[in-house]
């Protein structure tokens, strides 16, 4: 398990990233939602050793990560935000050399090591080819690969659906869930989707603060009940808005669709069964609100 308690950070120029974060993660899938520049990768980086935390800890499996970074960079696979690749340099011979910056140095075991990691995240038939020539979803593919790489029990992944298509998009998730239930994997994204389809457990973060966590199931079905939509012009949905707690609202078929929040039915509206984008927007807007 992986236990951050009170975890702050704020950089030089005054922005605090973290602000008393306390988490304890489990083996399994683990979604982190929140929207942009709410902390996330912050707070991924500091999980992965690339920066230090103001105060708190971060423990693991009996590792003090903050004072002991190397033992658990041992134990750590990392899929950044954003990661760059050497150019003209093919899929296989990039893994190899990450294979032995990893500390793989018996060369057939490097082999096995690195056809079975492009076999597994199905990238074995493009072994030859460069990876700056890859597709985003190709290139998200062999990032997980590399994060592989001497089978960690910690996997860290920061926005790793961002900016794929839906069929990589769901390729993806599908070699997400693959990797199985004896690691700690968390998925650090702003897409609900993501955690809805993925994660057992899950918190919401927002100005460095976590505002929620829970299983997604049980957390939707508090909601219950409470949430109303209408469909209704642009217009009208901007009158709606300075009137009642507009919590989402999306476009369909060129008609706004808008969700509230209420005890009682607002006069117009429809009940709806509530779903992870009501808990995580309504978890926004009470925040806001606070603020």
């Amino acid at each position: 398990m992986l236990k951050i308690k009170e975890l702050s950070k704020t950089y030089d120029n005054g922005v605090h990233a973290l602000n008393n974060v306390s988490l304890d993660i489990p083996k399994g899938m683990y979604g982190l939602l929140g929207p942009n520049g709410a902390g996330k990768s912050s707070l991924m980086r500091t999980i992965s050793t690339l920066q230090s935390a103001d105060s708190g800890s971060i423990t693991f499996d009996g590792i003090d990560v903050l004072d002991d970074p190397q033992s658990l960079r041992q134990r750590l696979g990392y899929l950044p935000q954003d990661f760059g690749v050497y150019p003209r340099i093919s899929a296989y011979d990039l893994l190899d050399h990450m294979a032995i910056l990893k500390g793989v140095s018996n060369k057939a075991e490097r082999k096995e090591a690195v056809d079975g990691l492009l076999a597994h995240t199905n990238l074995y038939q493009h072994k030859k080819k460069a990876v700056s020539g890859f597709s985003g979803g190709m290139r998200q593919r062999f990032g997980i690969a590399q994060a592989l790489l001497g089978d960690p029990d910690l996997l860290v992944v920061d926005e790793p659906t961002a900016g794929l298509d839906p069929e990589e998009r769901n390729r993806f998730h599908n070699l997400l869930v693959s990797l199985g239930e004896e690691k700690v994997i968390i998925l650090s994204t702003h897409i609900v989707d993501d955690v809805s389809e993925l994660c057992p457990n899950m918190a919401v973060l927002a100005s460095g603060q976590i505002l929620l966590e829970g299983n997604p199931i049980e957390l939707t079905e508090k909601l219950n009940g409470q949430i109303w939509r209408k469909t209704m012009s642009q217009q009208e949905a901007i009158e709606v808005e300075k009137s009642m707690p507009v919590i989402s609202k999306r476009l369909f078929a060129g008609q706004t669709i808008i969700h509230v929040m209420a005890e009682q039915t607002p006069s117009g509206f429809e009940t709806t069964p509530a779903n992870l984008e009501d808990v995580y927007f309504s978890t926004l807007h009470s925040h806001r609100n606070a603020t």
